[in-house]
């Protein structure tokens, strides 16, 4: 089984990486959250895989990290009817931080933002990932500082802030990137609608 390939990026799409690996080229399949972070064609490139083999075919899911791929295995295997391509898509609606926090928080609403997740998938993702999430993820705050203190965030705000700038487009580093010059302005205390409406003006 092929838990890890490194090589030089051949052709890469927003949910495909062609990888040649001394010579031989894998077809990848990869999340957003993944694509935005490969390298440029020609240069090298590092995943960790997870695969799939059937008696008529063979696919490779590849992560930028391995707690990408670790937290994709965990979908698919503890949780009923979300297979390898539903997975990649919650994958690349959302970073593996914001869903583990959405999962200790339960907030189902945002998990079913995700595509193909409806209300009561995202309430088995949290039933059957609640006590798989590492406790650390828990305290979700911003990495804007003042000084050498950190911004104090409400969870639900800062993942509801995040989400709606995805919908409306924008990408997960964007979106983060304008939620936290919002939050550094506008101090944690504000409604999300200020936040979100000050991240779109940024």
């Amino acid at each position: 089984m092929i838990a890890y390939l490194k090589g030089t990026v051949l052709e890469a799409n927003p949910l495909e990486l062609i990888l040649d690996v001394q010579g031989v080229g894998y077809a990848i399949q990869i999340p957003i959250t993944t694509a935005e972070k490969i390298p440029p064609i020609g240069q090298n490139c590092e995943l960790f895989i997870h695969s799939v083999y059937r008696e008529d075919s063979a696919s490779l899911y590849g992560f930028i990290s391995k707690n990408d791929r670790d937290f994709f295995r965990l979908i698919i295997e503890k949780v009923s009817g979300i297979g390898p391509r539903i997975a990649l898509s919650i994958l690349s609606k959302m970073s593996v931080e914001i869903l583990q926090n959405a999962i200790f928080n339960q907030d189902t609403s945002l998990l079913s933002q995700c595509p193909g997740i409806g209300k009561k998938t995202a309430e088995r993702l949290v039933i059957e990932l609640k006590d798989k999430v590492n406790a650390k993820s828990q305290p979700l705050a911003t990495g804007n500082t003042t000084g050498n203190s950190k911004t104090p965030l409400s969870n639900s705000k800062y993942q509801d802030a995040v989400s709606s700038l995805i919908t409306l487009g924008y990408k997960l580093p964007e979106a983060d990137k304008r939620v936290s010059k919002a939050l550094q302005t506008l101090g944690a205390d504000v409604p999300t609608e200020t936040i979100i409406k000050e991240a779109l003006g940024s």
